[in-house]
């Protein structure tokens, strides 16, 4: 009663693949997004990094994760395991 004929809801097998074709796919994001930029991005980074008191990887991480580019007097985000 009240089937829809629709695909189980707790069918746990994935299709063949799709963990390799996942793998992939954030592999292929990751290098995308770090790969070497042009030397005057990268001593502008450089720069701003070190004027936010920040590694150039820390200041890349936080540029590539909020979309903004990270400021002297911005104040560092606390995550939950921060406050355990």
């Amino acid at each position: 009663m009240g089937h829809n004929g629709g695909p189980p809801l707790d069918d746990d097998e994935e299709p063949p693949g799709k963990r390799l074709f996942v793998r992939y796919a954030w592999k292929a994001a990751h290098a995308e997004v770090w790969k070497t930029p042009p030397r005057d991005i990268a001593l502008f980074r450089l720069r701003r990094a070190a004027a936010a008191g920040l590694t150039y990887e820390e200041y890349t991480s936080r540029l590539l994760d909020s979309g903004r580019y990270p400021q002297a007097g911005d104040t560092p985000r606390k995550s939950e395991d921060d406050a355990k």
